[in-house]
């Protein structure tokens, strides 16, 4: 069941991959590279039951599907991140809405945090290629803290870093794992699918993209 969202915000929460900036396209791009070298097709199926992940449980899932021992999880993580990086290099681009909500929540004064399940330099990586490294007062990444999402531990060690109580956040998502993470923390949830067929039913409200007009109105903009 929703809740109700805060008035005013503390702070805006909000997700890199996939919610801020086009990177899935990165990370499918390095993940249809990695099952080529173990001559397998990488399908949307393989997409949807990656999106969002981060170690251990990437590693393992790709341990899975490419037929390989579990204990080989950390190595085909890594080996997926490597080809991630190298994909910054074809170019990051902003989702819709993207650019102008962090416009508007700078202008009007909100904090603002990033917490991503990406490895740091993937983040920093991305986020200076789209021009945006300096729009957040905290970011925090997979890197940061011991359990990463689905746990709330990014979230709430966000907020704490922010100041912020974080029942009196709104965070935004565009996958059911950092849903997962932004609801335990206590935080209002908007859920904003990037990938067809993903849905997002336990945010506590679900819009089309950064574009929908209640996106601004949950995150208290002026209007105009």
């Amino acid at each position: 069941m929703s809740t109700a969202p805060p008035v005013p915000p503390a702070a805006a929460l909000f997700d890199n991959d996939g919610l801020l900036l086009d990177t899935e396209s990165l990370w499918t791009r390095a993940e249809v590279a990695l099952f080529a070298r173990y001559g397998r097709t990488f399908t949307d199926d393989h997409k949807r039951r990656l999106l969002g992940t981060a170690q251990p449980r990437q590693g393992l899932l790709l341990a899975e599907m490419l037929d390989e021992p579990p204990e080989a999880g950390p190595r085909l993580s890594a080996d997926l991140n490597d080809l991630a990086m190298d994909a910054i290099d074809h170019g990051v681009e902003p989702m819709p809405g993207a650019l102008a909500i962090l416009a508007r929540v700078r202008e009007a004064g909100l904090t603002l945090g990033l917490a991503s399940n990406s490895p740091r330099p993937f983040v920093r990586g991305t986020i200076g290629a789209a021009g945006i490294a300096d729009a957040f007062d905290a970011i925090l990444t997979g890197d940061d803290v011991a359990h990463p999402k689905p746990a709330p531990d990014l979230y709430l060690e966000l907020a704490a870093r922010l100041g912020a109580d974080p029942a009196r956040c709104v965070a935004l998502e565009d996958s059911p794992t950092g849903v997962s993470a932004a609801r335990a923390a206590g935080a209002f949830t908007i859920g904003i699918p990037s990938f067809p067929g993903v849905t997002l039913d336990d945010a506590d409200l679900v819009c089309e993209s950064l574009n929908d007009p209640r996106v601004a109105e949950i995150l208290g903009l002026p209007t105009g």
